[in-house]
C-alpha cells in the first residue's frame, strides 16, 4: 500500500479537514485546523505531501519522526497542526486496513463515557445568563466553560475586574450546584492581574482557570498555581510532548488540555499520558469535530473530560458507520465503529469554498448558518464513494 495523494477540504466557518488517498482505495480522514490560519496550514499540507506520496502509510512513527526532525525547522502551529491532521489521517488508515479500532491499537479503551462540558458566552451584553440557564435546565451539560475577561491592560482598573467577577458571579447563581465552570483567561492577563482576578474568583468554587497567562510562560503559570485554591489549566496552545515537559515537571498546572489537531497528533496525546505518569495532572482534551472521537478513544485512567462545541451543523458533514454516541453531557464510547469515524462531506461548493468567503464577506455568516443548520436538520448526510 502506497499513499496516492493528500485533498484539503475547507469547511466555514474556519475548519480544515485533509484526506490521505492510498493506491488501494482506502482513505484516511484527519483535521489540521488552525484557527484563522487555514490557508496556512494548508501550504504546510501540501508540502508534507512531497515526502509522503509513494510512501507506505502504515508505516506511522517513522513518517511522524521524519516530517518533524527531517527539517531545519520544527514545531510552531502551523507544522504541528499540518503534521497533525496528517497523522490522524494515517491512523484511520491503519485501523481501516486492520479492520480494528484505532484506540484498540494503542492499548484498548479504559472507560465506557467521557464527560463532556458546553460553552457559554462570558459577554456582558445579550442573554447569555438566561441562554445559560435554559440549557442548565435542559440538562445538556453538568460543566460549561466561560471567558468573561476582556482585552485587558497590565494593571487594570477596580471597574474592569468587578465587570469579570459580576459576570461569573451571574452564571454561578444561575447555575445548579452540580454544575462546573471553567474560566478561560485566554492568557489576556499579566501574572500580578492574573492573581488578583484568581482571589476575587475564589469564592465561585470554579473547575479551573484556563491559560491566566501566556502558555510559554511556565514559570508564571506555576507561581499562579501556588497563589489560588482553583486549579489552573493551560496546553491547547503548546505542540507536542517537549513543550508539555516543562510545564508538567515542574507542577505548573493541575489540567493539561493537549489539542489533538495541534500538539502532534494521536500518539502524541498518548504519549503525554505515558510518558508523565507520576505527575498529578489531569488531561482534558481540547476538541473539535471531528478530532474529538480519537481524543477520546486513546483515553487514560488521568482523562477528566474533554470540551464540546455547540457549532452543530459541521456534525452533519461527517458521517458515521454507527449513528453519533451522544447522550449529553456525555459521550458513550460504547456504541462507536470499529473505524472510528468515515467521511461524508456533500460536494457543495458554497460549504466547501475557501475560508475567504467567511472571513472576507462577514456579512454572509447568517445565510451561511442558516443553510447550515437547514441541511443537519433536513438532509441525512451522504457517503463519498472511498
Amino acid at each position: 500500500m502506497k499513499v496516492d495523494r493528500i485533498e484539503t477540504i475547507h469547511v466555514l466557518p474556519r475548519w480544515l479537514f485533509l484526506k490521505v488517498h492510498t493506491d488501494v482505495g482506502i482513505v484516511g480522514l484527519g483535521e489540521a485546523t488552525l484557527e484563522g490560519r487555514s490557508l496556512t496550514v494548508e501550504t504546510a499540507v501540501k508540502e508534507i505531501e512531497r515526502y509522503l506520496v509513494g510512501k507506505n502509510p502504515l508505516e506511522i512513527e517513522k513518517h511522524w519522526q521524519t516530517i518533524y526532525r527531517g527539517t531545519f525547522y520544527r514545531n510552531g502551529p502551523v507544522l504541528s497542526s499540518a503534521l497533525s491532521g496528517v497523522e490522524q489521517a494515517l491512523w484511520d488508515i491503519l485501523g481501516k486496513h486492520l479492520n480494528v479500532p484505532v484506540y484498540q491499537l494503542l492499548g484498548g479503551k479504559v472507560r465506557d463515557k467521557i464527560r463532556m462540558y458546553g460553552w457559554v458566552s462570558g459577554e456582558k451584553t445579550g442573554s447569555y445568563v438566561e441562554d445559560f440557564k435554559a440549557s442548565v435546565a435542559d440538562g445538556k451539560f453538568t460543566a460549561y466553560k466561560t471567558c468573561p475577561v476582556p482585552a485587558c491592560q497590565a494593571i487594570e482598573s477596580p471597574a474592569v475586574m468587578k465587570q469579570v467577577v459580576d459576570n461569573v458571579r451571574a452564571l454561578r447563581e444561575a447555575a445548579k450546584s452540580h454544575v462546573d465552570i471553567g474560566v478561560d483567561f485566554h492568557g489576556r492577563c499579566t501574572p500580578a492581574l492574573s492573581k488578583r482576578l484568581c482571589k476575587k474568583l475564589e469564592q465561585f468554587d470554579l473547575m479551573f482557570v484556563e491559560e491566566p497567562v501566556l502558555p510559554g510562560d511556565v514559570d508564571a503559570m506555576k507561581d499562579i498555581s501556588r497563589s489560588t485554591s482553583i486549579p489552573i489549566a493551560a496546553g491547547e496552545r503548546l505542540f507536542t510532548r517537549w513543550q508539555f515537559q516543562e510545564l508538567i515537571e515542574k507542577q505548573a498546572v493541575a489540567i493539561i488540555q493537549p489539542d489533538v489537531s495541534h500538539c502532534g497528533g494521536i500518539m502524541e496525546v498518548t504519549l503525554l499520558h505515558v510518558t508523565f505518569p507520576l505527575h498529578p495532572c489531569l488531561i482534558l482534551a481540547s476538541s473539535l469535530p471531528p478530532s474529538f472521537l480519537p481524543s477520546f478513544l486513546l483515553l487514560s485512567p488521568s482523562f477528566l473530560f474533554s470540551s464540546f462545541s455547540f457549532l452543530l451543523p459541521p456534525l452533519s458533514l461527517l458521517s458515521f458507520r454507527t449513528p453519533l454516541p451522544f447522550s449529553l453531557p456525555f459521550l458513550s464510547l460504547t456504541s462507536l465503529s470499529p473505524l472510528f469515524l468515515s467521511p461524508s462531506l456533500p460536494l457543495l461548493s458554497l460549504l466547501l469554498s475557501p475560508p475567504s468567503l467567511f472571513y472576507r464577506s462577514p456579512p454572509s455568516l447568517f445565510f451561511l448558518f442558516s443553510l447550515l443548520f437547514l441541511l443537519f436538520f433536513l438532509i441525512p448526510p451522504f457517503p463519498l464513494s472511498l
